[in-house]
């Protein structure tokens, strides 16, 4: 029997009774008694009110009689979820042995004509990165970074963050505020507030060494932040207008630092607002080859002579 099978048998079984032990469990499901205590600490932490009675003859009841509700999903649910589930693979996501364990838990409750159906959406649904010849969801190939998952349950507790990380075969520390993790590119980034610097900055995940939360006496107010952030934002010298093919080059590729908002609810239209360091010759060289890369749909509404010289440049070696 598969343990989530098992599980939910024990599950509907305990539900039943005004009382059990650790040896009814033992003897009714011949597991032994690691397995049934590990079991019953399963079903407690999915949300069952278990109750442990001290004493000789102790056992467990579940509080106040408590029914278990059934869980029940139309089959348009079920492949949402297993597709949303399909479509996660190969991402590099946090939690992937979670994700094994929701999977495992979903075929559990449905039934055989519903299992067929996810395993033949299985066969022929592949999403950018699926191995064809490997397509198995339970596969847990596709782990993170071991730093991804420490990283979100810390800054579940705390946006200051002291953060460790390897740079050209050093370790340096950074002091933040986390404004976004976000993850671009098929790699996990951090985007935050350097509190030293005083400055909006982009760190990769891959270097991150280390991770904790800021001592308190290192922290600047949220808005001392926000009003420094918000500063440097008025400092925007190129300003973009985005047509539906330009949005379509946008998502092949842009630059870290910039990001598009969209100006109707189709999102076929947007807008970019960012700030271009022309006295940086790889930033400008780079603006410019992304500018031309985006294409025709692109309306320049406003931005720097020396972009515009450059890209006029381009232009007469392509057609002298």
């Amino acid at each position: 029997m598969k343990k989530v099978e098992r599980i939910n048998i024990i599950m509907r079984y305990i539900n039943n009774r005004a009382h059990f032990t650790i040896s009814e469990i033992m003897r009714e499901f011949n597991i032994s008694r690691s397995t049934a205590i590990r079991d019953i600490k399963e079903i407690e932490a999915m949300g069952m009110p278990i109750v442990a009675e001290v004493g000789r003859d102790g056992g467990y009841s579940v509080m106040n009689n408590s029914v278990l509700p059934n869980v029940r999903f139309t089959n348009d649910e079920i492949k949402a979820l297993f597709i949303a589930f399909m479509a996660t693979r190969n991402q590099q996501l946090p939690y992937l042995k979670s994700r094994q364990s929701l999977t495992e838990k979903l075929l559990g409750l449905i039934s055989e004509n519903q299992q067929e159906t996810l395993v033949h959406l299985n066969q022929v649904l592949l999403f950018e990165g699926t191995n064809p010849h490997n397509p198995d969801l339970l596969d847990l190939s596709d782990l993170p970074h071991p730093m991804l998952e420490k990283l979100i349950q810390t800054i579940l507790l705390d946006s200051y963050l002291l953060l460790s990380l390897k740079e050209e075969k050093e370790e340096k520390s950074y002091s933040i505020y986390l404004l976004h993790l976000f993850r671009e590119k098929s790699l996990w980034f951090i985007d935050g507030f350097d509190l030293e610097k005083e400055k909006k900055r982009v760190f990769p995940v891959d270097n991150l060494t280390e991770v904790t939360l800021l001592p308190g006496k290192k922290r600047m107010s949220k808005k001392a932040i926000f009003d420094k952030i918000k500063r440097g934002d008025a400092s925007t010298n190129l300003v973009l207008e985005f047509g539906p093919e330009a949005i379509m080059q946008f998502k092949k590729y842009h630059p870290l630092k910039v990001s598009i908002s969209y100006t109707n609810p189709y999102q076929t239209t947007a807008l970019l607002k960012t700030y271009v360091n022309v006295n940086h010759s790889e930033e400008l060289a780079e603006m410019v080859n992304w500018l031309l890369f985006l294409g025709s749909d692109l309306k320049i509404k406003e931005a720097p002579e020396e972009i515009i010289q450059r890209m006029q440049e381009r232009l007469s070696l392509l057609c002298p």
